[in-house]
């Protein structure tokens, strides 16, 4: 005889894929899982940055960060130097200043020193000769008695260590100072 309250098993409710509640639990139960591992995946990886104190790391010190940080370069106006005129058309054939770098030397006298024209022919012309960059012009008798007005030295020094737009010695450091002298010698006395 047949117990009267023992229970059949059903096929269909043991099979959690046709049983709605059954399936909405373990659809739960999966993204709870899926959200836990991902919380502890992400601590992991953060964990190697983010226990270190990295205020103690010399490379993240204020000195160091600012060295990284820092322009590779600064650009510094003269506020003394006059406004450069309004630019002119410009001759096809005429020479970049960039090419002005490192001039070939001056052609030199009997007594072995550079001539002032030869000097300025081979290094100042480059730029005296258009004005690139404000450069006052060869016979520009206005400007270079303004420039006089400070003194002779003044033009000297000015020459010899640069200003504003124009590197010093006009861009040939082995040139010497006495072949410099004569360049202004020469513009001073071609713009009277």
């Amino acid at each position: 005889m047949a117990e009267p309250h023992a229970h059949h098993h059903d096929v269909i409710q043991d099979n959690i894929e046709t049983h709605p509640v059954q399936l909405a639990i373990g659809v739960a139960v999966g993204a709870i899982a899926l959200v836990v591992g991902i919380i502890l995946l992400a601590q992991f990886a953060v964990g190697a940055y983010g226990t270190r104190e990295l205020k103690d790391d010399p490379s993240m010190s204020d000195a160091s960060v600012r060295k990284r940080i820092a322009p590779v370069a600064n650009v510094a106006v003269d506020p003394n130097a006059p406004a450069p005129a309004p630019a002119a058309a410009a001759p096809a054939a005429a020479t970049p200043v960039a090419a002005a770098a490192i001039p070939a030397p001056a052609a030199k006298g009997a007594d072995g020193a550079a001539s002032g024209k030869g000097t300025y022919d081979s290094i100042c012309k480059a730029c005296h000769d258009a004005g690139v960059a404000g450069a006052p012009k060869l016979g520009d008798k206005a400007a270079w008695s303004a420039r006089l007005k400070g003194g002779k030295d003044a033009l000297y020094a000015t020459a010899l260590k640069g200003k504003g737009a124009m590197p010093p010695k006009g861009g040939n450091p082995a040139l010497p100072d006495a072949d410099v002298k004569a360049a202004v010698d020469y513009i001073l006395a071609a713009s009277r």
